[in-house]
Parts: structure tokens; C-alpha cells; sequence
């Protein structure tokens, strides 16, 4: 049976699990690219453990056919996981390295036992090749501080009134956190550990260079409404250039709150502000936002994926009841990612006509934030977008301030941003490191343009795959063929022209699928949509209940293999299909055991568009 989405739940007003539901949700591999590579075809496996005194050894036996030899090897069951784990994890080492990641702790994090592993693995993160930026929270310790002094903390919307008193406290405690998350990342690794690796005189140095300065320009907020904020700053410009000077000298960067005037001044700003606008700045892979909590929607599942669209959408339509959702839409404009009105009477929204959640030639307009036009003329490109004040604190909304910012920062060119539970023990690694991941993703790029396609396709369709029909890679089809088959055709659609395209046949009884004419235009290969076609293939499977994946092929069997699919026998096709093939091509057959989804999302019901699944 075809997977039915949930019914739509508003976020619930719970002190420990924030709430939030998405709508119309898709999965995705985490960090954007596929689940699966290829490797050497097994054709037996066998493991087996018994008990040596108080330690359980396991005894592997692994037949390779590729190589044409046996071998065998002992390890422990604590070992095994230990080379799996790094077996897996590595092309995620290959992908994060060098790039830049902005990570918000927040002040509730900052504030408990839990930076301590947060720091430890950024430090472990670092060393593989990874850049970082840390911005942390400092409201709680401000609060607490001014609570200590006999004055009680003014927040009016978003943003903190900031006082003679006020001020000097978010100085002493920048200086603080500052200091402790220096002090933190300056242990290097132990050094009994690594001796018997050769020489460790190198370990002896502090563990990770530190640096951090005047990287962030502000202005006064001023008077707004009648409101004088005092010492409040807004984020006036980010020095980019001299953060990236220190990450390229291997620095892991600590941005504070804190902003420096024209005049001289020393202002309190926001620090979802600060980060966000950092992150926009530098360009940064990714913004990490290390909070309190795991984002839950009603029926308790962890929410681990959202596209742009959807969070767009959950926040639009939160935007009477919440304010910091309201200033989100008035940021990036009053035109929203997807068509609001074609919404069903269950609330799920249907893929957007044009298939890439965006209308024809949609640009992302910015009224306050990534090109803000300040009234007099002047541009400042690397403003963020704050968050807090009482909305946030008191979580009424749950999560949905943090995912505001996701949301804005996505759409001003920042691909994924993660929102992750900081009391989870080394949540940065499982949330880097695994496919699905252990918090919430959202992604701007993940399946872009990617949709089912219409009878106004069949012509781009037909322009892709026509000269692969004609150097034989793919069989012929006439128009009627293609018609009749259209309702398994996936396409990619750029900027109103079909750039990709792929087709799934289920055999619903055998609980598999057949994979076909997969084609990528000559203008766009290289760029990953094979790959975004095949994923997003392989999560229709899962929703119609399909276990295996098959295909046949004569000249492409390399990217498939690449891609965890392995060779079989014609028996091993459904009878079926089986009837239809064209034995005188002397196709190859693969076949591809899908993964079990852990993502916890339930797949767009449109992907059942077609298929009987009674």
C-alpha cells in the first residue's frame, strides 16, 4: 500500500519536546548526496559470536567473488562496528572536508554540562578538515546576571532593551563563554593513546587554535515605535574577509554577540542575527543550530527533514499566531514558495505546477534582510534575521523561531541548515556522519525542480532520451508508448525546461520495481540530477512498499554498480517483465536491495499518482 501522510498537526505546547509538524514532507539523505555506493559484490556473509570469559569476539567470514578468493578474519563485535562506522562515514569525510560550517550554540547549551561534548567533538570535526565559525547563546547567563544585580530582563518582539546595566553584563558574559570555549578546546588528545603511533612530540601544542576580534560592524537600534532599545545593535556588516584570513590559518573562529560602532561603541545584538548573517556572508555550507531540544511533531516522530518549500509553508501559515513568523514573511516578501491556494482539504499541499515550488521566474526578494534597502539607499548584503524576546522563550511555538531562521538563511543561498538536539551524546558525528541523521534538515537545493510528470512534458522528455534511443543505450519508444507510460516519468524541471528525467515501474505483487530511462540533458550532466532522480526514485519505492530495485542495461552498468546495485540473473526479473524483454539487446540485469527508511517522514501521497496499490 501507497504510505499516507499524516494528518496535519499544529505544534504542541510541550515544555520538553517542541513541536512542529511539516507538511507535504520528502527524505533525503543527509548532506545531499545518496545512501548507497558501490563496492565489491558479496555473495556470502556470515557472522557469528561466542563468549571468551567477560569479552564477546565474532568471528566474520566475507567470500568475494569480484576477487576470486576467501578470506577470513576475527575481530571483535566492538571492532566490527568501529571499521563499519568508518566504512560508512567515509564519504561524508570527503565531503565536509574544507568546508565552512556556522554552528549557534545556543545559551541553554552554553549554560549545562553539554558544551562539553559539543566542543570536544568540533574540535575531533576540525581536525578532519572542517571550518568553523562558533556563535554562542548568551541571553540565559545575561538574565541570570541581571536577576543576581536585582533588575529583571526587558524584551519587546525580538529583541532585548539594553541598558547601562544590561550592557555590562552582556559584556562580562561574552568575555566568559569566550573564554570557557577557548579554555575547552585547548586539551589535545591524549597522548598515551597515540604514542604507539610513532612521533607525538606535535600533540604537545594546544589542541586547536582560537581566534576571535572585532568581525562584526553594528548600528544602534534606535528608537522604533516610540521603544528606545538603548544599546541594542543591529548587524550593520560582517567582516568576512579577515574570518576567512583565520580560517584558512587553520583558526576555529568564536563570533560573539557583540558589535562594534562607527563611533565606538560597544552594542548588544542579537545572536541568531549574528549568526545568520555570517553564515550568509562566508557562504557557509552549512548553519548548524545546536539547541535544547529534538523538533517533534504531534504524534512525537522526530521531524528530520524539510525542504524550503515546506518550511515555508509552516511557517506562512503560522504567521498570524506567531510574531517572529510574521517578521519572516514581511523579510523575504509577501510571495510565498509554493501555490497556498491548491492546498487539499487535508491540508497536504500538491506538487507546484511548474514542479520546483517556485512560480516562472521567481527571484527570492529580500525587504529587510540579503539586499536590505534601509530607506536612504544603502545595501547591506549580510544582514541576518533575529529571533527571541518572550515568543521564544516561552516555546509557545515551539521550535518554530529556529526554524524561521533556517528558513531565511536557505533562501539567501546557505543549502542546509541543521537543527539538532544538544543533549544527545555526540550529536554533531551522528548527525554528519549517517545517512538520515538524528536531527532536523532543512535544504534548499534537495530535489529542486523535481516532480511527476504531465502530458506537457512528453516533448522535453522525448528531447532527452531521443539520442540515447539512437546510440542504443535506451529502447525506443513512440509518442503513445511514452504517453501511456507517463504516469511512472519523473522530471527535473529548470527554469521551465525538462533538464532530466527517469521512470519507476512497480510490480507491486513481487514488492519490486523496475528503474528506466534515467537521461540527463548534455548541458546539465556532471551536476548531480542523475543522482537526485535515482534518490528520489528509491523513496517512491519505499512509499509503494517496494523492497528491491531493478534495471536493464548495456552501456551504463558502471554508474549503477557505483551506486550499490549488483548484477543477477533474468530469473530474478519478474516473470512479467520477463515476457516483454528483448533478449537480442543482451541487456544486463542489476538489482538493488533497498535501505529500511529511518528518516521517520512519510512520502508525498502524489508519488502514488497512477498506481493501484489495493
Amino acid at each position: 500500500m501507497a504510505a499516507s501522510p499524516p494528518s496535519p498537526c499544529l505544534p504542541l505546547q510541550n515544555n520538553h519536546h517542541r513541536q512542529l509538524f511539516p507538511q507535504n514532507n520528502v527524505w533525503r539523505p543527509r548532506n545531499g548526496f545518496g545512501a548507497s555506493s558501490g563496492g565489491p559484490r558479496l555473495t556470502k556473509l556470515s557472522f557469528s559470536a561466542v563468549n571468551s570469559g567477560s569479552k564477546i569476539r565474532g568471528r566474520c567470514s566475507v567470500f568475494s567473488e569480484t576477487e576470486g578468493s576467501a578470506f577470513e578474519s576475527s575481530i571483535s563485535v566492538k571492532d566490527e562496528q568501529f571499521v563499519r562506522f568508518f566504512r560508512e562515514a567515509w564519504p561524508y569525510f570527503r565531503a565536509h572536508r574544507g568546508g565552512t560550517f556556522v554552528v549557534i550554540i545556543s545559551a541553554e547549551i552554553v549554560d549545562s554540562p553539554y558544551l562539553d561534548p559539543i566542543l570536544m567533538d568540533i574540535s575531533l570535526l576540525h581536525g578532519l578538515g572542517i571550518r568553523f565559525v562558533l556563535v554562542p547563546g548568551t541571553h540565559v547567563q545575561i538574565d541570570r546576571r541581571l536577576a543576581e544585580r536585582g533588575s529583571e530582563p526587558e524584551y519587546v518582539g525580538r529583541y532585548r532593551i539594553t541598558d547601562s546595566d544590561s550592557l555590562e553584563a552582556a559584556m562580562d558574559v561574552a568575555g566568559r563563554i569566550r573564554i570557557t570555549i577557548e579554555a575547552k578546546l585547548s586539551p589535545g588528545p591524549s597522548l598515551c593513546g597515540i604514542r604507539r603511533h610513532g612521533d607525538n612530540s606535535r600533540w604537545h601544542d594546544v589542541g586547536v587554535s582560537v581566534a576571535s576580534g572585532n568581525f562584526l560592524a553594528a548600528k544602534r537600534r534606535g528608537v522604533v515605535e516610540g521603544i528606545d532599545y538603548g544599546a541594542t545593535g543591529e548587524v550593520k556588516k560582517i567582516d568576512d574577509s579577515r574570518i576567512r584570513e583565520r580560517l584558512d590559518k587553520d583558526y576555529i573562529v568564536i563570533l560573539s554577540n557583540l558589535g562594534y560602532s562607527s563611533s565606538g561603541e560597544v552594542l548588544n545584538c542579537n545572536t541568531y542575527e549574528v549568526a545568520t548573517a555570517c553564515a550568509l556572508a562566508l557562504g557557509a555550507e552549512k548553519l548548524i543550530c545546536v539547541i535544547d531540544g529534538p523538533i517533534r511533531d504531534e504524534c512525537g516522530h522526530l521531524i528530520r527533514f524539510l525542504t524550503l518549500q515546506d518550511a515555508d509553508l509552516l511557517i506562512r501559515k503560522r504567521a498570524k499566531q506567531s510574531e517572529i513568523a510574521a517578521n519572516y514573511v514581511q523579510a523575504v516578501g509577501e510571495k510565498d514558495l509554493t501555490c497556498l491556494s491548491h492546498s487539499d482539504s487535508n491540508g497536504s499541499v500538491p506538487y507546484p505546477q511548474n514542479g520546483n515550488g517556485f512560480s516562472d521566474g521567481y527571484a527570492a526578494t529580500f525587504l529587510n534582510g540579503v539586499g536590505f534597502d534601509n530607506g536612504n539607499g544603502l545595501w547591506s548584503g549580510e544582514q541576518g534575521f533575529a529571533i527571541g524576546g518572550q515568543e521564544r522563550l516561552s516555546r509557545l511555538n515551539g521550535y518554530l523561531s529556529e526554524l524561521a531562521a533556517a528558513a531565511f538563511v536557505c533562501r539567501g543561498g546557505v543549502q542546509r541548515v541543521h537543527l539538532i538536539d544538544g543533549t544527545i551524546s555526540g550529536v554533531l558525528l551522528l548527525e554528519l556522519f549517517q545517512r538520515d541523521g538524528v536531527g532536523t534538515m532543512v535544504a534548499s537545493d534537495l530535489y529542486e525542480g523535481t516532480r511527476m510528470a504531465t502530458v506537457t512534458d512528453i516533448l522535453g522528455i522525448k528531447q532527452i532520451i531521443q539520442p540515447l534511443e539512437e546510440s542504443g543505450t535506451l529502447i525506443r519508444r513512440t509518442n503513445e508508448e511514452l504517453l501511456k507510460a507517463l504516469d511512472s516519468f519523473i522530471v527535473v524541471e529548470r527554469e521551465g525546461q525538462i533538464i532530466a528525467c527517469a521512470a519507476l515501474f512497480p510490480f507491486l505483487k513481487e514488492k519490486c520495481g523496475e528503474v528506466s530511462a534515467i537521461a540527463v540533458s548534455p548541458e546539465c550532466r556532471g551536476q548531480g540530477q542523475g543522482d537526485k532522480l535515482l534518490d528520489y526514485i528509491e523513496k517512491k519505492a519505499s512509499s509503494l512498499g517496494l523492497e528491491m530495485l531493478f534495471l536493464l542495461t548495456t552501456r551504463t552498468a558502471d554508474w549503477f554498480v557505483r551506486r550499490g546495485f549488483s548484477e543477477c540473473s533474468i530469473e530474478s526479473i519478474p516473470e512479467e517483465r520477463r515476457k516483454k524483454i528483448n533478449l537480442s539487446r543482451k541487456s544486463k540485469y542489476y538489482m538493488k536491495k533497498l535501505l529500511p527508511d529511518t528518516s521517520g517522514i512519510s512520502f508525498d501521497r502524489v508519488f502514488a499518482r497512477g498506481y493501484d496499490t489495493r
